[in-house]
């Protein structure tokens, strides 16, 4: 399924310029690859290391919820 997004024209424009000499064919092709990497980066910085996982539970036991 695909929705129709509308950019101004200047940052299209701006996008169209930076692509320019890269792989990306297209303004969309490059949106979506800038779109897909900040959701993914924004879900990996969601979940907890290992590390941050044990003080966050060592937290817990310490005021007794665990």
């Amino acid at each position: 399924m695909s929705k129709i997004l509308e950019l101004p024209n200047d940052l299209y424009k701006k996008i169209e310029e930076r692509i320019k000499g890269t792989e990306f064919k297209s303004v969309e092709e490059y949106v979506i690859f800038v779109l897909e990497e900040v959701l993914k980066d924004e879900e990996e910085s969601e979940s907890l290391s290992p590390e941050e996982e044990a003080q966050v539970k060592e937290r817990l036991k310490g005021l007794g919820y665990l």
